[in-house]
């Protein structure tokens, strides 16, 4: 951890922290940021564990959101933004992170350093990394989640570093989505010609603290919310010209839990035999992901295995967001810890 803010930095970076009952993860988020002496917007979502407490202790300025409105994580981030902005007005750069997360060491001068050096660049991201990736098959599912390829990306995660004339020229997140925001956003900064970076550089620290197979089912269902909302919302949009987003896990979520089993119910009312083929076909496309993967670890099968029948668990999230429009609601929540 560095002794002393570096002097290049100066007051050009300030950060935006949002979190719910994250404890001591909080706690080690704030202090992996207090040698930098940067001004730092905590945003919490009505926690019981004295997290604002916490957070105010350690210089960070608390914003309670107001949960009368719907909450989402997209809608916390650009609060604290507008906050942010209110105490200091003359940054460059915002760094975005989630509360159960901790800033690496050397990530805000390398990221800093980055942008400085790729004006066309909006936003700059690097390798997160689980604290406990051994300690849950679910957790290292994260771990291998966050391990993406390095170079130009079309989208960045929860946590990364943002230029603020970007993020302000397309207006922020947009505070309806449930999840899948970040990519919302990253496609309108592509539509006016910013760049999105993965960099080989250590960022942060994540502790999922997922250790059960319901955190991940709902984790699972609150994805499939995710995309199909974020499918209907770009689908609308007529700025986007790279067409909708996850339109594909959308179809593939509904391909496997409602429509394969529906044809062959129906084929099953003609030739009951029919009905044979649905564990088979499961099976096949399990065997080809595996192979796909490794195929000859253990892992590579378990996670097969867990990957269809999250199929269902995003199916029933998008049967959620479906339920909600033609109610004519998109907000509400979908916790998964």
């Amino acid at each position: 951890m560095p002794d002393a803010k570096p002097s290049f930095i100066n007051d050009r970076v300030g950060v935006v922290a949002i979190g719910r009952n994250e404890g001591e993860r909080l706690i080690r988020c704030l202090d992996s940021l207090a040698p930098y002496g940067l001004p730092i917007v905590y945003v919490d979502s009505a926690s019981t564990d004295g997290s604002p407490a916490a957070a105010a202790a350690r210089g960070a300025t608390v914003l309670d959101l107001d949960l009368t409105k719907p909450f989402t994580a997209a809608r916390a981030r650009n609060e604290g933004f507008a906050m942010l902005q209110e105490i200091a007005p003359d940054i460059d750069y915002v760094q975005f992170i989630d509360g159960d997360c901790e800033v690496e060491t050397g990530w805000i001068e390398a990221s800093t350093n980055f942008l400085d050096e790729h004006p066309d660049a909006a936003v700059v991201c690097g390798r997160r990394r689980e604290r406990f990736p051994a300690v849950s098959f679910y957790n290292t599912l994260c771990d291998r989640e966050w391990d993406t390829p390095v170079g130009e990306s079309d989208a960045c995660g929860g946590d990364a570093l943002m230029r603020v004339s970007a993020f302000c020229a397309v207006d922020g997140y947009n505070d309806g989505l449930i999840a899948g925001e970040e990519p919302e956003l990253c496609s309108r900064l592509r539509e006016k010609d910013f760049r999105i970076w993965r960099i080989d550089e250590p960022m942060t620290i994540h502790d999922a603290a997922m250790l059960h197979f319901r955190q991940w089912w709902l984790r699972a269902v609150r994805s499939g919310f995710g995309y199909a909302q974020v499918y209907w919302t770009t689908n609308k949009a007529q700025t986007i010209t790279t067409g909708p987003l996850y339109r594909r896990e959308v179809i593939r979520a509904l391909f496997w839990a409602v429509f394969l089993p529906v044809l062959l119910v129906i084929g099953a009312l003609f030739n009951p035999y029919i009905l044979l083929l649905l564990p088979l076909l499961y099976a096949a496309q399990i065997a080809r992901m595996a192979i796909r993967t490794g195929g000859d670890e253990l892992f590579s099968w378990k996670l097969a295995i867990l990957n269809m029948v999250g199929k269902f668990g995003e199916t029933l999230g998008i049967s959620r967001f479906i339920a909600r429009i033609l109610k004519g609601q998109q907000g509400g929540t979908i916790f998964y810890k």
